[in-house]
């Protein structure tokens, strides 16, 4: 199944954040603007964030050795844990801390939008009012993350495949694409409070509003961080496979000769495209043992095929397993009655 161009979508934003962070700090240093430098601040974490998913990318590639028998898929996972802790710190943190500490000392700074910019372009006199070089650069910023947004969001609709947004979001399965999509959106409504901020500012004459702008960027950035870390986590610890990956394991199972019945299905993602499948399954009680070794590498075989993310498959004759993962599976199906009979334990004679 295609699940989005990972790479191509942070490489994008890497571009982009790159670029805005450079314009920002050069609007923030000569406006004094806070809601600006917050933004600043915000696009330079995201920078370090990209690269950071980079690396994880980079190291979940490697292939399994002694010391990683299952590979290092599990990376994206870590990495991806480790971006949201930082966007909560470096970006919301920092953009808290410095609303609060500006709005604490307003009567000591200079309003922003009073501050004239004067330089020479050859014998040419240029100056200006600050707020203006805020306006030209977080403008250039909304179309630059705009664009890397486009990129984002049309690699998530190929991995969504028509599936409701909020649910690929909180339970995918690779969560590099979606935390990319968060970033770039989190971005976006914060140049526009930014903006918003920084407008206010000029016309009222008031200079808390750049303050309040920045308290406002820095508690929607620690918000997605929040969201971010919890979905991370859960991937971490290990979720098991989607609930059409289990039915399908279930169906082909059932389906091969030999079996009587599943009484066991366990199922974890150790990375995005790396499963763990472990089975216990009672076959027909006149097979003997080259007959059961050879429906057992039957039935790898096509789970392998039909299924290429199991790519660790465990399988142990046991006709006495608890059900796990095949009666909630087979009750979410409505058909728990032929559940609990198929999952009854044979007597012993």
């Amino acid at each position: 199944m295609s699940s989005g161009d990972s790479k191509k979508v942070v490489i994008a934003a890497l571009a982009g954040n790159l670029a805005i962070a450079a314009c920002k700090f050069g609007a923030a240093l000569l406006s004094a603007s806070t809601a600006t430098l917050a933004e600043a601040v915000h696009s330079l974490a995201d920078s370090g964030n990209q690269g950071l998913l980079l690396v994880g990318l980079a190291l979940a590639a490697r292939p399994a050795d002694e010391r990683y028998p299952f590979g290092r898929s599990a990376e994206k996972y870590f990495w991806a844990f480790v971006v949201a802790l930082m966007l909560f710190s470096v970006g919301g943190a920092f953009a808290i801390y410095e609303g609060i500490k500006h709005l604490t000392n307003l009567g000591h700074a200079e309003h922003e939008s009073a501050k004239e910019i004067a330089f020479h372009l050859g014998d040419w006199p240029i100056s200006f009012e600050a707020s203006y070089l805020n306006y030209a650069v977080l403008g250039t910023s909304i179309v630059f993350e705009a664009l890397s947004f486009r990129v984002a969001f049309g690699e998530f609709k190929v991995m969504a495949r028509g599936r409701p947004f909020k649910k690929v979001l909180l339970e995918a399965k690779d969560p590099t694409i979606p935390l990319v999509l968060c970033e770039d959106t989190a971005a976006l409504i914060g140049l526009g409070i930014a903006l918003i901020a920084v407008t206010l500012s000029h016309v009222t004459g008031q200079p808390w509003w750049d303050p309040v702008g920045s308290l406002i960027i820095g508690a929607l950035l620690t918000s997605v961080a929040v969201i971010l870390a919890w979905v991370t986590h859960g991937l971490l610890i290990g979720t098991a496979a989607t609930t059409e990956d289990r039915a399908r394991v279930l169906a082909i199972v059932r389906e091969s000769p030999g079996v009587e019945r599943v009484t066991q299905m366990l199922t974890m993602h150790l990375g995005p495209d790396v499963i763990i499948l472990a089975l216990k399954i009672a076959f027909q009680p006149e097979m003997r043992v080259q007959e059961i070794e050879d429906a057992t590498n039957e039935l790898e075989r096509r789970l392998r095929a039909e299924l290429p993310d199991m790519k660790k498959i465990f399988v142990e004759v046991d006709s006495h397993g608890d059900g796990r993962g095949v009666q909630s599976l087979d009750d979410a199906n409505g058909s728990q009655g032929a559940s609990e009979s198929k999952l009854a334990p044979a007597t012993s004679k």
